[in-house]
């Protein structure tokens, strides 16, 4: 059974709140508050465990926040190992309009990570033995350099592993020639790296990211495209998956969703084609509930057997 870790570098704890009505200058009765522990690689872990895998989530924790924050992630029964920081572990907030059904999220931009932390965050990757999957996911707060991933790419290399990226920007940019078995990029991250435009032709992007993958050391890649769902490419095959038509009530989690699909169909040594439409069952499923509800597994299994069947 393979085993994989999730790694986040920038946790947060997500709290979300819902008003009848979303008023300027008005003291708003906050309705059923919820907090949960966020970030995209324990997102990742998160989904993974409603899908019935288990995974070891990585995360740097640290001051109040964070021993609220590992009180959450206790109470999801995650498998953790925490990097202890000085600094308080970030909260992001969401607020949804119930009378428009709107969304508002305020991220937080991460806490201050020291030079001495990161150093411990290598030495405990380094440390892993016997995993088949690294999945790293989500946003870097300023103080951690933009080469972190590759450093981490060549600690994952090291321990002949499968490295899953993803991320965004100057992070994602530092990567690319370093050695990752899949990067998931969505098109704006694509055009960052090939100059691609974002308005382009799905022949377009399919071009782009076969030249792309033909450039760079990575068995695959993944460019999520929104409504219009992903194209995968690998080295001989190019697949594009549109999602199912479902009444979307919220894409926050999608991704992250659709990234810890993939990585268990991976685990599982499907093909290709069914790696992407798993994680498109899964980041399709996470949208049908409002907030952070991740996804479902009968949600997911329905939506996979409707994708499998087209």
């Amino acid at each position: 059974m393979s085993k994989i870790i999730t790694l986040t570098l920038n946790p947060c704890i997500d709290k979300t709140i819902w008003v009848d009505k979303l008023i300027p200058n008005e003291k708003l009765k906050a309705k059923h508050p919820e907090d949960e522990p966020g970030g995209g690689g324990i997102n990742v872990s998160r989904a993974m465990k409603l899908l019935g895998k288990d995974s070891k989530a990585i995360y740097f924790n640290g001051g109040y926040n964070g021993e609220y924050f590992k009180q959450l992630i206790q109470e999801e029964q995650l498998d953790f190992e925490e990097i202890k920081i000085e600094a308080n572990t970030r909260m992001n907030l969401m607020l949804i309009d119930e009378s428009t059904s709107l969304e508002y999220r305020v991220g937080m931009q991460g806490a201050n990570i020291l030079e001495t932390e990161i150093d411990e965050l290598l030495k405990v990757l380094s440390q892993q033995k016997d995993y088949d999957f690294l999945v790293a996911s989500g946003s870097l707060s300023p103080s951690i350099p933009d080469n972190i991933f590759a450093k981490i790419a060549n600690i994952v290399e090291g321990n002949n592993a499968k490295f899953i990226l993803d991320t965004s920007g100057k992070a994602l940019q530092n990567v690319v020639q370093e050695k990752v078995f899949l990067l998931k990029p969505n098109l704006n991250e694509l055009s960052i790296l090939c100059g691609i435009n974002e308005t382009a032709s799905f022949d377009e992007i399919l071009q782009a990211t076969q030249k792309l993958l033909s450039q760079i050391n990575c068995t695959a890649i993944v460019v999520s495209l929104g409504g219009n769902g992903a194209i995968m490419v690998t080295a001989t095959e190019s697949h594009h998956i549109y999602p199912p038509q479902v009444d979307v009530k919220s894409t926050v989690g999608a991704g992250d969703c659709m990234v810890a699909g993939m990585t268990i169909a991976l685990s599982q040594n499907k093909p290709w084609k069914q790696v992407l439409q798993y994680g498109i069952a899964c980041g399709t499923a996470a949208t049908l509930n409002s907030g952070k509800g991740l996804c479902k597994q009968e949600d997911v299994e329905r939506l996979f057997a409707e994708l499998t069947k087209a």
